[in-house]
């Protein structure tokens, strides 16, 4: 594999060609190609040619060709070699300048793109439209093509792209030989663009300069460096000064992260958020195993009591977990604005060394899984409990999603992460990997995917697209774990393996949706809100249907809960990507750090096969 991400080999009579999105490092490279080959394998056993694109890479293979015929055979981009994946979103009305400004940005990429080395022939660039939006795009060819033959790959799939169009908010089109994509957000790393760019061999030297210009040269160079230390006399003052101050206070790595912290924060230490850490540590009696609640990854709980009686709860942040930094700048930034009776309510904060502290109101009965979960304690929550959980899990997301003043995207919701006071409301909380958003933004991405595996989206999951959407399909499994008294794991073992949502949607489509109601409902007589359960289950499966676009919103999530005389659409099937296409489900849990990406290397399991 070249520094650039392109490689072709050949084995006997089988040729193969890799290449990389250029915005990715070579580690994320091999992992994507080595996964892509595997998945070819066994895909492709009896077929002649075949191409894997996954979200880093692209690999395809031909049987009885070399490499130049497998380059010829495969430049061109018919539609049997094509593939386009567009967003599931349409720009918003009035913006009909909006194909006219994508139709230019691809042509500039192509551009870009075709005038590119031997060894890199990618381009990448932006563009405003007319609402003040930004346009981003990224094209690329194998570089073994020519200028001309990048330039005719990119134009052939940018008009069938354009052909399909419809006002897509995002689209990519992928080809044996070139890849282009526009998206509404920033997709590319454009430190890793750079860094290659650097990499490419520096022009022919110039000729040596004659004697008689020696002196004038010496004299050049000479006032020059004295501009420059002149220029850049302020500023090494000031780093200067930083540094002497940063040794007074003890020079560390973790101190210097503290100081950024504390710059970023400093909007919320205005609102006299943040405690002594004196009075927290004689809260919890200096952070005594006797009040610990809990720990994970990021650190542990405490229980405390400061002088006034007043209970509280302190998370107390790993001093080595660089995830921890950034899970209390965003804790902090985000969730002390929140102010809502199913969130759970910052109290303030304490930084000071390297200690970082959150705290938080206490929440008396802890988290949802401790009840759902336990054979005993389940049989605590009738009907009418569960019905209200549910009910306050939705309200708390929807203020997050539409009411509050920035959309915030939860990405971790799941039982464990929703805690239950003494009348047992639910409060969402843990809001580490949240991720805000404007209102008029309606998808992110991410190349780091965070969160627990069932209860992440298949496009999050997948391709690290979230949404407002990827959070209502965790809150559909949440409901589902709620009426069910069932984890979204393996329930059945030995011969056939199914996860929650599997059983319930094979229940549902054999109109048997009651079996999967918790028998400790019984005990209750609840028997006579049959109708209620099932009809919750069916707003369950809505939430996590495959296709993002087919989900509610929280809003009409809430309509559905709170009538049952409006009908409900029929649910198409779930994901089910849990087992069927990674394998046995295993737990993994943010509170015990972070996660790598589902698909390590980020590979899309669509293929396309273009057989000879």
């Amino acid at each position: 594999m070249s520094s650039y991400g392109f490689s072709t080999s050949s084995e006997g009579s089988a040729t193969a060609i890799a290449l990389c999105r250029a915005d990715r490092t070579l580690d994320q490279c091999r992992d994507c190609v080595r996964t892509a080959a595997h998945q070819l394998a066994d895909l492709c056993q009896n077929r002649t040619q075949g191409a894997l694109w996954g979200y880093y890479c692209m690999l395809r293979f031909s049987m009885g060709e070399t490499t130049d015929q497998a380059h010829d055979s495969s430049s061109s981009s018919s539609s049997s070699s094509t593939f386009i994946l567009r967003s599931y979103e349409n720009v918003s009305e009035g913006n009909e300048y909006f194909r006219e400004d994508v139709t230019r940005l691809l042509a500039d990429l192509r551009v870009k793109a075709a005038n590119g080395t031997s060894d890199l022939k990618a381009g990448e660039g932006t563009r405003t439209t007319t609402t003040r939006s930004t346009i981003y795009g990224m094209a690329q060819c194998t570089p073994d093509l020519s200028s001309e033959e990048c330039r005719k790959c990119l134009a052939d799939i940018t008009d069938e792209m354009l052909r399909v169009f419809d006002m897509a908010a995002g689209a990519r089109m992928l080809a044996p030989n070139c890849i282009i994509r526009y998206e509404l957000y920033s997709f590319y790393n454009r430190t890793r663009l750079r860094e290659l760019r650097m990499l490419q061999p520096p022009p022919s030297p110039p000729p040596p300069p004659r004697k008689d210009d020696d002196k004038r040269d010496v004299a050049v160079v000479i006032t020059v460096t004295i501009g420059v230390c002149l220029l850049a006399l302020p500023a090494c003052a000031l780093i200067y000064l930083r540094k002497r101050l940063m040794m007074i206070k003890g020079t560390s790595s973790s101190h210097h992260e503290v100081t950024q912290t504390i710059d970023e924060i400093n909007t919320v230490e205005s609102l006299s958020l943040q405690y002594d850490l004196g009075q927290i540590t004689t809260a919890t009696c200096d952070f005594a195993n006797a009040n610990k609640l809990g720990q994970g990854g990021f650190g542990t709980v405490y229980r405390g009591k400061l002088p006034d009686g007043e209970e509280i709860a302190v998370k107390r942040l790993s001093k080595n977990s660089g995830q921890g930094n950034a899970e209390f700048k965003n804790e902090v930034v985000l969730v002390a604005g929140l102010q809502h009776r199913n969130l759970v309510r910052l109290k303030g904060f304490s930084l000071e060394g390297t200690e970082r502290l959150l705290v938080y109101e206490l929440v008396e009965n802890g988290s949802l899984d401790h009840f759902i979960f336990d054979p005993i304690k389940r049989a605590r929550l009738d009907w009418d409990t569960r019905h209200k959980i549910i009910w306050g899990v939705a309200r708390g997301l929807l203020y997050l999603h539409e009411d509050s003043r920035l959309r915030i995207i939860h990405r971790d919701l799941k039982a464990s992460n929703v805690l239950l006071d003494g009348d047992m409301n639910a409060k969402i909380a843990d809001f580490g990997m949240a991720r805000l958003s404007r209102h008029d933004e309606i998808q992110g991405n991410t190349t780091r995917i965070v969160g627990t595996y069932g209860y992440m989206s298949p496009e999050y999951a997948m391709h690290g697209q979230f949404s407002i959407k990827s959070d209502v399909f965790s809150f559909g499994v949440l409901i589902l774990e709620i009426i069910s008294g069932k984890r979204n794991n393996c329930i059945l073992c030995g011969e056939n393996v199914e996860d929650l949502l599997t059983l319930t949607w094979e229940k549902w489509q054999r109109g048997v949706a009651e079996d999967m109601i918790d028998p400790l409902l019984h005990l209750h007589n609840s028997r006579n809100f049959l109708s209620k359960m099932v009809r919750c289950i069916h707003i369950g499966l809505l939430c996590v249907q495959e296709n993002a676009a087919y989900r509610p919103t929280m809003s009409s999530v809430l309509h559905m809960l709170n009538t049952s005389a409006s009908t409900l659409s029929v649910p198409t099937e779930p994901a089910f990507y849990m087992t069927s296409r990674f394998g046995p489900i295993q737990e993994y849990d943010s509170g015990a750090g972070l996660l790598e990406p589902s698909s390590r290397n980020h590979m899309s399991l669509t293929t396309a096969l273009y057989p000879r």
